[in-house]
């Protein structure tokens, strides 16, 4: 851009016409990209027929670092010859035109900036060890500033939270969202006996008390992750949408015909306070996702394939659907925590038996619950079919209890661990 002068003297300028346009009006951009090309201390000659313009230039270049001097003579704009060093800008006419030697602030701005890793997690050194606090809510891959704020998110090292896994689940969990309003068959005509409708309603208003602490304990931990890690706080914003989905379509199938919704126990209540009420992370992802969503997969499954009608089956499948991908995701990450430090599973065997000891003075399970379950599966009154019921029911436990087993195993618990460990967890499902 710059030409060199005649004669064998200085180089002349760079050249840039702005014409009518006004710093106050963009002309600022076409002089920054102009400066971008140049190295400090070369010039750019500047000219316009802009109000103004002198003005704004003198006030631009002081902002920005730079400065307007050895402007050419009047008319001498095209800088073959360099003239000599007016105050500032000069008009030529209706014309402004100008020299601007660039400077070294923007340089020096950006001087100790930081490349926050990349944007796509698969590059590598993309998801740093340690988010910084002064990382704030950039982007990853941004280039921060330096003497950026320090933001405070405690959940900030790699170990604490990621997974490799947490960008696939978090597409998966975008693309599977559904409309509670069309998904469900709200249409399709319910008439069931009364002890039938009444056990549906008893075991919705459970399940949605259960949701609602599926939906607090993510939502106690989404704001204290480090954007950095970005993936992870998607899944469980997607998680406690998918919660929220499921306490709507729950408590809508409960009041479909206009009934109150059913009890809640005390010691149901207690049960979740205990998840609520578990600080660490890790921990609380373990006791809610591995453990207590995990043993809910059995209970949708069961109560879809004894459902009465076609709403309870939908609302049943579409929750199980999303509640599937909460443990599997749940697994990836405790996975990778055991994985990088083995000795975190005594850590997870302790806060089961830790839960274990807080909720041993209570009943547990709701029995409206249990006898809601056994209506459910038997689907009438007469002793054959609530004998069958009640089998049903048993049967749902002890598959509830080989899915804790097996995905304990998973976490590197050995068979005999697993099991025991297993029989702790507590009565209420969740």
């Amino acid at each position: 851009m710059t030409t060199p002068g005649r004669g064998g003297a200085a180089p002349a300028p760079a050249v840039l016409d702005l014409e009518d346009l006004g710093l106050d009006r963009g002309g600022h951009l076409l002089v920054e990209r102009a400066l971008a090309g140049l190295a400090p201390g070369e010039r750019l000659a500047v000219s316009g027929r802009a109000p103004e313009l002198a003005v704004h230039l003198r006030a631009w270049c002081r902002n920005q670092g730079h400065t307007l001097v050895d402007h050419p003579a009047p008319g001498s704009i095209s800088g073959d010859e360099p003239g000599p060093p007016p105050a500032a800008a000069v008009t030529n006419g209706d014309r402004v035109e100008a020299w601007i030697v660039r400077g070294t602030a923007a340089d020096d701005r950006w001087r100790g900036a930081q490349r926050t890793g990349a944007a796509d997690p698969v590059r590598p050194g993309a998801v740093a060890e340690t988010a910084a606090s002064t990382w704030g809510v950039a982007a990853r891959g941004a280039l921060v500033e330096a003497g950026s704020p320090a933001f405070p998110f405690p959940l900030d090292h790699r170990s604490m939270v990621w997974t490799d896994d947490a960008p696939r689940y978090y597409r998966q969990a975008a693309a599977a969202q559904w409309d509670p309003a069309t998904a469900v068959p709200w249409e399709t005509p319910v008439d069931l006996p009364a002890e039938v409708e009444a056990a549906v309603i008893q075991v919705m208003t459970y399940l949605v008390e259960n949701e609602q602490a599926a939906l607090a304990v993510p939502a106690r931990f989404l704001g204290r992750v480090h954007p950095h890690f970005r993936e992870v706080v998607q899944v469980l914003a997607v998680q406690i949408a998918d919660e929220a989905r499921h306490v709507e379509v729950f408590t809508r199938r409960a009041t479909l015909k206009g009934a109150e919704l059913g009890r809640s126990s005390a010691g149901g209540q207690a049960s979740l306070l205990t998840l609520l009420e578990e600080p660490d992370f890790a921990l609380a992802h373990f006791l809610l996702s591995v453990l207590g969503e995990g043993t809910f997969l059995a209970l949708l499954s069961f109560i879809e394939r004894h459902a009465p009608d076609p709403v309870t089956a939908a609302v049943a499948r579409l929750a199980l659907a999303d509640e599937a991908r909460h443990v599997a995701f749940g697994m990836a990450h405790l996975g990778a925590v055991v994985t990088s430090d083995p000795g975190q599973r005594a850590r997870l065997a302790a806060a089961i038996h830790r839960r274990h000891d807080a909720l041993a003075s209570t009943v547990g399970l709701n029995a409206d619950v249990v006898d809601a379950l056994v209506v459910l599966a038997a689907g009438s009154f007469t002793p054959r079919a609530v004998a069958e019921g009640f089998t049903r029911v048993q049967a749902l436990e002890a598959e509830m209890a080989d899915g804790r087993r097996r995905r304990l195993t998973r976490l590197g618990f050995s068979p005999g661990e697993a099991g025991a460990l297993s029989a702790l967890h507590t009565r209420n499902f969740m």
